[in-house]
């Protein structure tokens, strides 16, 4: 071990730690529920839909989702300040940090990532959003079993018919 220099071991402790640590809700660019989550946040956002894991969207997305919560995509979403404040500092600090476009989108599905993996590639054909057990690109859950918990592996899609 004496031939390792202080700055060597800084370069491998960091190393081995960053191998295992999820950077604000993203593991190797794959949006993931972070490590620690929030009741407020679970209650609240499941109340209506699925509580969105934080890394399918940037910090700026959240802020501005949260303060539009008076008009929630045609819904009053009002909570009191305390709770908001809760959830908002959630959702940016687990945020999405892999975002190369400077836009803030208010809706996952005009993330990146999601047309992305979605869109882009045309491997889902636009008849399947319509379907009766999909209802709308918003609804994770029809084709992602396990997206509640944060898990959109491509090895478990099962999209219904």
């Amino acid at each position: 071990m004496r031939f390792i220099t202080p700055v060597l071991m800084a370069v491998l402790a960091t190393t081995s730690m960053a191998a295992s640590v999820k950077y604000n809700g993203e593991n190797r660019g794959k949006p993931v529920m972070p490590a620690q989550s929030n009741a407020k946040w679970a209650t609240e956002c499941a109340a209506c839909h699925m509580a969105y894991p934080p890394g399918l969207l940037p910090a700026a997305s959240w802020q501005k989702v949260m303060t539009g919560l008076g008009q929630h995509f045609g819904t009053d979403a009002s909570l009191p300040a305390a709770e908001a404040k809760e959830i908002t500092d959630y959702l940016v600090k687990y945020a999405a940090i892999r975002w190369t476009s400077s836009a803030a989108p208010l809706r996952i599905t005009e993330g990146q990532w999601f047309k992305a993996k979605h869109y882009d590639k045309k491997e889902i054909a636009p008849a399947v959003w319509q379907r009766e057990s999909v209802t709308s690109p918003g609804n994770c859950m029809a084709c992602h079993s396990a997206a509640d918990k944060g898990n959109f592996d491509e090895k478990s899609i099962k999209i219904p018919q």
